[in-house]
């Protein structure tokens, strides 16, 4: 067999495709495996470089077979697609991670640890638990409102809710009180929960010193600090912030032509849940500098006088995330938390 260079590996659960190439493009390998046959084949075969999508558990097999001394290479499933030939099947799948990985521009993903995935199981519980609540205290007040009881929106009325069940109890079905206190109960559950994992959060925060220094800024706390750490790759491994914020989707999207620039609204192509938490983060800081006054001339200022309030968010985020990647590069904590110096 020829000397095999690329190696292309589609996953799966239990079925996985190897598609191996030579240093001239040549197929020498096509293979299907078992998962128990996936690290001892891997094992056998000189170190190479192999290529998966960064797909679920990818992040897994690139710890282990990069243990075996082999190079490996995550690509973004999007970038896959152009290179699949007509049918779509694990062969043809397999191939096209080779041949996209084979690719001299690529830009590929960075493989998570461990540590980052526990982070990161903790986080996507957390977010899980709190739409599961959102969802149960919606079909309450949905339920509530076939009988006539308008109950109000929000967490924060939840205690409003409980005196509107109780002094709606001599008018409405029983069944109907005796099923509502079962919707109060699992919110009461969610809600303990969601405690917990904010409490493991703030801890594990707390353990790290770059967690400790983003918190400094103003607008990001423990949830998003632990988000950045468990989502992103070392911001050291983006050339400017500017790259950073774009591999956020907090920039414009682009449809230029002619030599003519063409600038459409934020891309979000990004990491969807760090763009989430710091636009959230943006919104808290204009809230609070709307309440307290801002400094005239300054930035922030400027943005508010010429943009509603939701696109100044959004241009703060973005100065938000080019901060942070200049706080992790230089290891300083941030300079002004006033947010209010041009």
């Amino acid at each position: 067999m020829e000397q095999v260079t690329i190696v292309g590996l589609d996953l799966a659960k239990r079925v996985f495709q190897v598609h191996g190439t030579t240093a001239d493009g040549g197929i020498a390998i096509r293979k299907k495996l078992s998962r128990a046959q996936v690290l001892a084949f891997f094992a056998d075969l000189p170190p190479c470089v192999v290529a998966m999508e960064a797909c679920a558990t990818a992040h897994y097999w690139a710890r282990e077979i990069g243990a075996l001394g082999h190079n490996v290479r995550l690509v973004p499933p999007a970038y896959v697609k152009p290179f699949v030939k007509r049918q779509k099947n694990d062969a043809a799948d397999a191939e096209a991670i080779a041949e996209a990985a084979s690719r001299p521009t690529m830009r590929f993903v960075e493989p998570k640890s461990p540590q980052q995935q526990a982070r990161a199981m903790v986080f996507r519980t957390r977010d899980l638990f709190v739409r599961q609540r959102t969802q149960t205290i919606n079909a309450l007040r949905a339920h509530l409102a076939e009988h006539g009881l308008i109950a109000p929106q929000g967490m924060s009325n939840l205690a409003n809710i409980r005196r509107l069940i109780d002094e709606a109890a001599a008018e409405v079905e029983p069944l109907v009180v005796e099923t509502a206190h079962i919707y109060l109960e699992q919110i009461d559950d969610l809600s303990s929960r969601i405690l917990k994992l904010e409490a493991t959060l703030k801890q594990e925060a707390a353990r790290t010193d770059a967690s400790s220094r983003m918190m400094t800024m103003p607008g990001v706390g423990p949830i998003t600090a632990m988000a950045i750490e468990a989502f992103a790759p070392s911001l050291c491994v983006f050339r400017r912030s500017r790259d950073f914020a774009a591999w956020l989707g907090l920039v414009p999207r682009q449809h230029s032509t002619g030599g003519k620039q063409i600038l459409g609204r934020t891309s979000k192509m990004g990491q969807r849940d760090i763009r989430r938490l710091l636009i959230i983060g943006a919104m808290s800081v204009i809230r609070w500098a709307t309440r307290k006054g801002t400094t005239p001339g300054s930035w922030l200022h400027s943005i508010l006088q010429r943009k509603p309030r939701k696109v100044a968010a959004i241009a703060l985020a973005n100065k938000m995330a080019r901060t942070l990647w200049a706080m992790e590069t230089r290891k300083e904590d941030y300079r002004d938390p006033r947010l209010t110096a041009a």
